[in-house]
C-alpha cells in the first residue's frame, strides 16, 4: 500500500523538482540545468537501491537468526500418512512418523536458513554496485556546486 503511493507520487514529486530547479536556475542555461537534474536523479536511484538493500540485508539476516516456523502441525502431518497418501509411510508406527516429522522441520529450517543466506547475497549487490555510482556522482555535485 504504502510502496504504490509512494510510486504513484513520485513523478509528480520529480516534475515538481524539475519545474522548481528550471525556474530557479533559468540563468544559468538550459544544459547546465538538465546537468544537475541527470546529477540529482541519478544520486536519488542509487540512494534508493542502496536503501533497498540495506532493509533486504536486514530482513535476510532476521531470518537466518530466526527462521520462520514450520506450519505444518504433527496431527496434520501424521493425518496425512495415515490415509495412505504416501504409500512408503503407510506401516509405520508413530515413533517413527515422530521422527519423520521432527526431520521434516529440520528440513524446513534449513531450507529457510539457505534461502536467507541466498538473499543476503543477492542483496549486497543492491550496495555494492550503486554505492560507487552514487559515491561518483555525489563528488560531481559538490564539484558543480562550487563552480
Amino acid at each position: 500500500m504504502v510502496f504504490g503511493l509512494l510510486f504513484t507520487f513520485l513523478p509528480v514529486v520529480i516534475i515538481i523538482f524539475v519545474i522548481a530547479y528550471a525556474t530557479k536556475n533559468k540563468g544559468k542555461g538550459d544544459e547546465a540545468v538538465i546537468r544537475h537534474l541527470y546529477t540529482y536523479l541519478v544520486l536519488f536511484a542509487t540512494l534508493m537501491m542502496v536503501i533497498g538493500g540495506g532493509i533486504s540485508i536486514f530482513m535476510a539476516s532476521a531470518d537466518i537468526v530466526s527462521p520462520p516456523s514450520y506450519y505444518q502441525s504433527y496431527e496434520d502431518y501424521k493425518q496425512i500418512r495415515e490415509e495412505g497418501k504416501i504409500q512408503s509411510e503407510k506401516n509405520l508406527s508413530e515413533a517413527d512418523i515422530r521422527a519423520n516429522f521432527e526431520q521434516a522441520v529440520k528440513d524446513e529450517k534449513s531450507r529457510n536458513v539457505e534461502n536467507a543466506k541466498n538473499q543476503l547475497i543477492k542483496s549486497l549487490g543492491f550496495i555494492v554496485i550503486p554505492l560507487p555510482i552514487f559515491l561518483f556522482f555525489n563528488s560531481k555535485r559538490k564539484r558543480q556546486s562550487d563552480i
